[in-house]
């Protein structure tokens, strides 16, 4: 184990204990696709369950729990991505939720023939798809923000904005290349022409402190199971703009915001797990002051400082190899790699690290626009993505065994 990397001050060792699952020896490399979670987010998720819930209530224990449980998962969120807890949406995924609001933005806002959309390429197709989707189903049109496919950077948002606009979508942080867009600039420009800026965090969220009001996002996404949460999707936006919004529900299901948007009985037992990720997050500086937006933001801080140090060191690495490209550079990113193998596919190359237990996998991870964009086709490429419980003797252990794979290139 590596203790505390010089430089950083962040115990990797005191993290890694926290993990059940990483006493099995395997290199997590696939956080990009849903973190290991720590053993309080499991205890509560399983306390919560056998501690009695129901539905939310003022009259009985199990009611008054329940509800307790539902509005404490809300205010921690409100700590995590900086926002009022009134405003805070769970559903099944991001990808629904999103689903879901696209067709509500799209009825709610009357938009139509002349009207525009903007998706990035570089998106994931869950922030892509249903802007696609809702616009073509009310004839308005669709504007696409590309990026450079050498460097992985968006284009200049101007390009593709209009008067006519009514919203961008994009992304805080490719899960392909890891790119951060600077999503404060393209919403400023987004809101002088009265555009709503829609912002998918999942990728972001597990690696920097968020802020959704500083992105200029006016609703934003992402989900707990890539922050050492349960599998589930949350969707963050101010009470009063949720509140002119009219979702189709069930007639006797409440109107009140944020209740409006989530359908049917919520998943209690995971929002109890949401929140104890939060604060597992929180607790990740040793020096919190016990004020939980603050330690966020403080141990988030730490984490990413920690991460760039990682990242360097595997990027250092993997290019010193001859035969391994190195896809995209951007010039601010998150911990995550897209490479490929000369002579090998993604899925041996994700095979043969498999067998030295390093879990790196190979795909498009859903980014489909941004793979082929690229020039990767829908294969893709191979992606490592360090997260906080990442060693730096993981990170040699996959450099290694990706330098063995080069000497067997057919």
């Amino acid at each position: 184990m590596a203790g505390t990397l010089t430089g950083t001050g962040y115990d990797v060792d005191g993290v890694r204990a926290r993990f059940p699952a990483l006493a099995s020896g395997v290199a997590h490399f696939d956080g990009p696709g849903g973190s290991q979670v720590p053993s309080s987010v499991a205890r509560a998720v399983a306390d919560a369950m056998t501690g009695g819930l129901c539905q939310r209530g003022t009259l009985t224990e199990t009611e008054r729990r329940t509800d307790a449980v539902t509005l404490g998962a809300r205010a921690a969120v409100g700590d995590l991505l900086g926002v009022d807890p009134g405003g805070v949406v769970f559903g099944r995924s991001m990808t629904q939720l999103t689903m879901d609001m696209a067709r509500t933005l799209a009825s709610s806002q009357q938009w139509g023939p002349g009207d525009e959309v903007v998706v990035s390429r570089l998106d994931h197709d869950s922030n892509i798809r249903p802007w696609v989707l809702a616009a073509e189903s009310v004839g308005a049109t669709v504007r696409w923000l590309d990026f450079d496919p050498r460097t992985a950077e968006v284009d200049d948002i101007e390009t593709v904005l209009t008067t006519q606009t009514r919203l961008i979508a994009l992304t805080a942080a490719s899960n392909l290349f890891g790119t951060r867009p600077d999503v404060a600039a393209v919403a400023g420009a987004a809101h002088e022409v009265g555009a709503l800026v829609y912002v998918d965090a999942v990728h972001l969220t597990p690696h920097a402190p968020v802020d959704a009001a500083a992105l200029g996002a006016d609703l934003l996404a992402c989900s707990p199971y890539k922050f050492f949460g349960p599998h589930l999707g949350v969707l963050v936006g101010a009470p009063a703009l949720l509140r002119s919004l009219r979702p189709a529900k069930l007639m006797p299901s409440t109107d009140a915001v944020p209740e409006r948007f989530e359908l049917g009985t919520l998943p209690y037992e995971l929002l109890a797990g949401v929140t104890a990720a939060v604060d597992f997050i929180a607790g990740l500086d040793p020096a919190g002051a016990g004020d939980r937006r603050a330690d966020v933001l403080a141990s988030m801080g730490t984490v990413e400082a920690y991460e760039d140090t990682l990242l360097e060191r595997l990027l250092d690495g993997l290019g010193a190899l001859a035969g391994v490209t190195l896809h995209g550079r951007p010039a601010r990113r998150t911990p995550t790699a897209l490479f490929s193998v000369d002579g090998h596919t993604g899925r041996e190359v994700h095979e043969h690290l498999a067998a030295r237990g390093v879990n790196a996998p190979a795909s498009h991870f859903y980014a489909l626009e941004a793979s082929r964009h690229a020039g990767l086709g829908d294969d893709g490429a191979v992606r490592a993505g360090i997260a906080p419980y990442t060693s730096p003797e993981e990170v040699d252990r996959l450099v290694e065994g990706v330098a063995a794979l080069v000497g067997t290139a057919r």
